[in-house]
């Protein structure tokens, strides 16, 4: 069974004219950090968006109950409303959007402990309304979706971690772009389009990591996509609509990245699915849905990669989740509530 993480708000928000949709202040957003040695997720790293400033909670993930225990000096500072956390594939770099500075932080992070420490020249500045992050599976490059309609691409030293813009970002992206996913190849990067109601999608360029919008793009999906998710063959993409309690399910084409919606989609959810994510075997997948304190599983259908939810969906969660996030080789099940 693997480790998921749950994180929940309370209904504290507000109406942003700018960005078309509510701006949601008590957030949390889970980074997990997946070591090749061992083979199991050693830290988990949250984004607390409410309080005085804004901070980065660090936890050690015991690997024989799944217990969570504070890391010595965490919190550690972050910017003004940090949003998103994502960590690099070695586990040596953490990245977090702070939505209403327009930058994101960085940091490396201890090996041993856990701790973060900030990158000489953090933060790096991004685009207006920054609220997701993303690092390629190479670890090479970095992605911020702005919800000023923007995604800023970055090149990442691979011995201080720092980011450096690629030539041409921002790049124009949609209206609202609210969550970016890359392929487990890294390939090709996805944008759930909330103003759009659509799904942006680009190819990488290996070498310079620029994006390129790949032809057809951008994809419908139902109205206010949050968040997107690929599975780990990279073979199947899934998006949460927010406003229509479903979940828009799509075939990839491997050569152009192209997609596909699979028959039977979109397939339902609880009311308001904020956040999506599929575990790291591919078999299932699982819906944070806001408004119902819930959160829906899936199993996948490995040659359509159709939905079918599993018995006893939905489960109950704490108040209003937000985020899902699991683990790459747990075996329990969490949950994270903000109080």
């Amino acid at each position: 069974m693997n480790i998921i993480i749950i994180s929940c708000f309370y209904k504290q928000s507000m109406a942003t004219t700018m960005r078309g949709c509510f701006n949601i202040l008590s957030t949390l957003a889970i980074g997990l950090l997946a070591l090749a040695a061992p083979l199991r997720a050693e830290f988990a790293h949250v984004a607390n968006s409410l309080g005085t400033g804004g901070y980065v909670s660090a936890f050690r993930i015991d690997p024989t109950t799944g217990a969570l225990t504070p890391i010595p000096g965490s919190p550690f500072p972050a910017g003004s409303v940090p949003i998103s956390v994502a960590v690099d594939p070695l586990g040596k770099f953490a990245y977090v959007a702070n939505e209403l500075d327009n930058t994101v932080s960085a940091y490396s992070i201890d090996s041993e402990t856990g701790a973060l420490a900030r990158i000489p020249g953090s933060p790096f500045a991004t685009g207006i309304y920054p609220l997701s992050v993303a690092v390629d599976p190479s670890g090479k490059f970095a992605y911020v979706s702005n919800g000023s309609s923007s995604v800023s691409e970055y090149s990442i030293d691979p011995t201080t971690g720092a980011l450096t813009p690629i030539p041409g970002s921002p790049l124009p992206a949609g209206n609202t772009p609210y969550s970016i996913a890359l392929d487990p190849s890294g390939k090709f990067a996805y944008v759930a389009n909330d103003g759009g109601s659509n799904i942006l999608a680009y190819s990488i360029d290996p070498t310079t990591g620029a994006l390129t919008s790949i032809p057809g793009s951008p994809f419908p999906t139902g109205p206010n996509p949050f968040s997107v998710a690929l599975d780990p063959s990279g073979k199947f993409a899934y998006v949460a609509n927010y406003s229509t309690n479903n979940v828009s399910a799509y075939s990839i084409d491997p050569p152009t990245g192209a997609l596909t919606q699979i028959p039977g989609s979109p397939f339902a959810t609880g009311f308001a699915p904020y956040s999506v994510a599929v575990d790291p075997s591919g078999k299932f997948a699982y819906v944070a849905n806001s408004n119902t304190s819930t959160v829906s599983a899936y199993s996948i259908d490995p040659p359509t990669g159709a939905l079918t939810q599993i018995p006893g969906s939905p489960f109950a969660t704490g108040t209003n989740p937000f985020s899902v996030a699991v683990d790459s080789f747990g075996r329990f099940r969490l949950r994270g509530k903000l109080h």
